[in-house]
């Protein structure tokens, strides 16, 4: 079914969208990272410009990012002294990195650093990522045991400013969370991810975070850097498409839930090395569509032309254009609400369940 986007002024199909985002919630929830650095590449090879792939995926990385913390919230395994630390250096940062936006939005070179900026990262992650788990793999099959430390010590950890993590069980300097939430608001505004990718191996093997605690401390920060994200794209730059928001969130939280489940059952290297391998891909593709193919031609999907044919879409760009201020936090409080309610949900299920299993005993015994 082809349905016109209103804001974004571009025509797709909502069933691929919706399997396309469902699959890389699944990815999502496997890794315990978001899934933006995958999902936003994804809709600029199906035709939408990068600018308003970069702002809704942030949008959809939003309610995806409360659903899952609030799943880790459940089970206590979330640091929220770590988390606010972080996310204080993550509001300068996504302030830093909107100016950089806005800078080459002006200079009318935005869609091609975004392009850029997606290969180089997937390219450099996706290689480390394959070395470690091709590593770990071999070390496997040959039953070799490396032991390790539970954290190693840095210089950066005896800077100024040290502070009790207790949950983490950490004491170090303030001063290295800060700059990681730096790093990772610069990324998410101008790439339109969490910044998980960043977040989950510095928490690891810069911080020194105990990993249980990481995945839900790195998506409690990212509910605060990608709000922060999409309320000044939705005021500044008017690009969030609410519609296009629903459909990728609707499939992402559905994939992120059922990959939380699948990821109790795997093997952590295997299943590193396959997303290194899939990382790799998707920065070739974006490599070949860049540099190789003729401007304007696509692997996957020409950009189709259409126009407002419904009153939904009628409503939703004149309350873009005419109150974004509004229509930006519409869209955050209704991302929110969704995500909170499949994560209730599944809570209750799982409380049925859990009830459910307790009677069958209780009459076999």
């Amino acid at each position: 079914m082809d349905f016109f986007l209103p804001v974004a002024q571009v025509q797709v199909t909502i069933w691929v969208i919706l399997l396309l985002s469902f699959i890389v919630g699944i990815i999502s929830g496997l890794f315990g990272i978001g899934g933006g650095f995958l999902m936003t590449p994804v809709l600029i090879f199906l035709g939408i410009p990068p600018t308003y792939a970069v702002a809704n995926e942030a949008n959809n990385i939003l309610g995806t990012s409360v659903s899952g913390a609030l799943h880790h919230w459940f089970r206590k395994t979330l640091d929220y002294k770590m988390g606010i630390t972080i996310v204080a250096g993550g509001v300068i940062g996504t302030g830093v990195g909107m100016l950089i936006f806005s800078y080459l939005k002006e200079k009318g070179v935005i869609n091609v650093s975004i392009t850029l900026a997606y290969i180089y990262m997937l390219v450099i992650i996706g290689t480390l990522m394959f070395a470690k788990g091709y590593k770990e793999l071999t070390d496997l099959r040959k039953k070799i045991v490396i032991k390790r430390k539970a954290h190693d010590h840095y210089w950066i950890h005896g800077l100024p400013f040290r502070m009790k993590f207790h949950k983490s069980r950490l004491y170090e300097s303030a001063i290295v969370p800060i700059m990681l939430g730096f790093i990772v608001g610069i990324f998410a505004s101008i790439m339109g991810v969490g910044g998980a990718f960043l977040m989950v191996p510095a928490m690891i093997y810069i911080i020194g975070m105990p990993t249980k605690l990481v995945p839900g401390t790195s998506l409690f920060v990212t509910i605060f850097i990608t709000g922060l994200v999409v309320i000044v794209h939705a005021l500044k730059f008017q690009t969030i498409d609410f519609i296009l928001v629903f459909i990728l969130l609707i499939g992402s939280i559905i994939g992120l839930h059922i990959g939380l489940k699948i990821s109790q059952k795997l093997n952590a290297s295997e299943y590193k090395t396959l997303l290194a391998i899939l990382l790799l891909a998707v920065g070739l593709i974006m490599g070949i569509e860049t540099f190789v193919l003729e401007k304007g031609s696509s692997l996957f999907a020409p950009i189709k032309s259409g126009q407002i044919d419904n009153k939904l879409a009628e409503v939703i760009l004149s309350l873009s254009t005419n109150n974004p201020i509004t229509y930006g936090f519409l869209s955050i409080i209704i991302v929110v609400l969704v995500g909170v309610s499949f994560s209730y949900a599944r809570e209750l299920m799982n409380y049925i369940k859990f009830d459910i299993d307790k009677k069958k005993y209780n009459f076999f015994k």
